[in-house]
């Protein structure tokens, strides 16, 4: 059965892109098909699994709108089993293109739809507009990275009230997957005390793994690699191995 899960924050800089990738890599490495959808007009899941976003000829864009296209934009990646739907800035055009469009929600469900990958990991855009829409349409699932920081809450009540909106009235099968702690000091109080905030608002739905703060998890991207391949031996390598762990438990 195939799961759609949708890596999501409004705030910038949390680790979305890390964690789809990343995620993306292990799903991969225990072989089952994975596609990394980078949905954000930044292109950062692109880069950072190694594809050119100049050369790029077909996008995520195109398919949004000729769902026939999204297989004409599919790219392998160096790890086996994992693909990618690119983006590049063509992207940011989608939010006003999208919005005199039928059923302007459903875009992005429409371009998945006949796909067959066992996981789709759809890396959102830092914001709550049309794209975010489109993604919580399409997916069955969302993870929400927080950053281990004092405004890790900050705007977490705004998106959550957007995922029941859209569970309400666009996609009933949207659950929660779960939250996920990034960019992990245990050498400072305030990492323990916003995780322990975390925990009290969401309880269960926080993942026992924490992601740490690490330095080759950080400079991965710039290799246009996953951590599976940058170094397996890493602390962020092994964190995201045992958070693959824990998301396949949910998600079955």
């Amino acid at each position: 059965m195939q799961r759609i899960i949708a890596v999501i924050n409004q705030k910038g800089g949390v680790g979305k892109t890390t964690t789809a990738l990343n995620l993306g890599g292990y799903l991969a490495k225990s072989g089952k098909s994975v596609l990394v959808v980078d949905f954000d007009p930044q292109g950062n899941a692109t880069s950072g699994l190694g594809q050119d976003k100049r050369e790029l000829e077909t996008t995520i864009y195109d398919a949004l709108f000729d769902p026939k296209r999204t297989t004409d934009a599919l790219r392998e990646t160096a790890v086996a089993n994992l693909y990618l739907l690119p983006s590049n800035e063509n992207l940011a055009a989608a939010e006003i293109d999208l919005a005199d469009q039928p059923r302007r929600e459903y875009h992005l469900a429409e371009a998945l739809k006949n796909l067959d990958h066992d996981y789709i990991l759809i890396d959102c855009p830092p914001a709550l507009g049309l794209l975010t829409i489109n993604a919580l349409t399409a997916a069955g699932h969302v993870l929400i990275p927080v950053q281990s920081e004092y405004y890790a809450l900050e705007g977490l009540s705004q998106l959550l009230a957007t995922i029941q909106r859209v569970r309400q009235g666009l996609n009933p099968q949207l659950e929660l997957l779960g939250v996920v702690m990034t960019m992990f000091d245990n050498r400072t109080a305030l990492a323990g005390q916003v995780h322990a905030e975390i925990k009290k608002h969401f309880s269960e739905k926080v993942f026992r793994t924490v992601i740490p703060r690490n330095v080759r998890l950080a400079e991965a991207p710039s290799h246009g690699k996953t951590i599976v391949e940058h170094d397996k031996w890493s602390k962020g390598a092994r964190a995201y191995k045992q958070l693959t762990k824990e998301v396949i438990s949910r998600v079955s």
